[in-house]
């Protein structure tokens, strides 16, 4: 009969833990640490009462097991316990058939990716290059300008022997024609070009090129006012509704004046050689 008592006795004391467990162990730790419990209900994202709950062991109060797990491990973290401690008690507490092994202790595996994508990026790299490299590589069309028409007036061959040739008399008609043609045409006087004036949220820009560089600009309205590929030695100017969208496709190649003012590009607005900016007047 004595041996029965004490074979009870050994196993309710076996049942019963030697210390706290679960919530208990980190509320003692949070305790010994003198952090206070809505310190930690703000890590969690909990309110105080479900961190006391979670303290007091009533798992349920937090939902899902999931959840409960999660706070669990996140409250070791931060009052230093072994987080595999804190789960051994709980799945002590909650009776569950054996321990499952921490996912988080174990690296997970690199997923192979597939060469299609690669091979995709690598098709569009190769595409935008060429056609890069044909819009820069285009010579740039001469301006040939118009020359005025020059009238010949055919000349008398010389003779072999030598000797000049008798000069042809003229008749009146003749004379009359050939003073009007010989005569001098009165000078045309070019009125100077006045560049308009700038109205409300107007802006002036002077782009000079000191070497081959794509250009795209467009004013507030969205008109594009310049497209295209800007040579050595070649200044553009353009007016429009401020600001401009403006992208160059190599800035070093490039210098910029707004309404008669010098703006450089800063390093912000540089990503390699290539510049995107917006431009307002000055």
């Amino acid at each position: 009969m004595s041996d029965t008592k004490d074979k009870s006795r050994d196993e309710s004391s076996a049942s019963e833990p030697d210390g706290p467990l679960g919530g208990e162990r980190l509320a003692e730790a949070r305790r010994a640490k003198k952090i206070a419990v809505l310190e930690i209900a703000k890590e969690l994202h909990l309110d105080e009462p479900k961190v006391r709950a979670l303290e007091r062991n009533e798992f349920e109060t937090l939902g899902a097991p999931v959840f409960a797990k999660g706070h669990l491990r996140k409250y070791a973290h931060l009052v230093q316990v072994d987080e595999g401690d804190v789960m051994a008690d709980y799945y002590q507490l909650t009776r569950a058939a054996g321990m499952p092994p921490l996912v988080s202790a174990r690296p997970r595996p690199r997923r192979e990716m597939s060469p299609g994508p690669w091979i995709a990026v690598i098709v569009v790299i190769i595409v935008v290059a060429t056609v890069y490299w044909w819009f820069t590589s285009q010579p740039a069309l001469p301006v040939i300008a118009d020359e005025p028409t020059r009238e010949l007036i055919p000349q008398e061959p010389v003779p072999a022997s030598g000797q000049a040739p008798e000069p042809a008399v003229a008749d009146a008609d003749d004379s009359a024609a050939l003073e009007s043609a010989v005569a001098e045409p009165e000078p045309v006087v070019e009125e100077p070009v006045q560049t308009p004036e700038l109205g409300d949220g107007q802006m002036r820009m002077l782009v000079t090129y000191s070497g081959d560089c794509w250009t795209e600009v467009t004013d507030a309205k969205g008109r594009r006012l310049f497209f295209g590929l800007g040579t050595d030695g070649r200044t553009v100017e353009l007016s429009g509704e401020a600001p401009f969208n403006v992208l160059f496709g190599n800035a070093d190649y490039v210098s910029i004046r707004v309404n008669g003012t010098e703006r450089a590009i800063s390093a912000a607005e540089r990503r390699g050689n290539t510049a995107r900016m917006t431009i307002a007047g000055t």
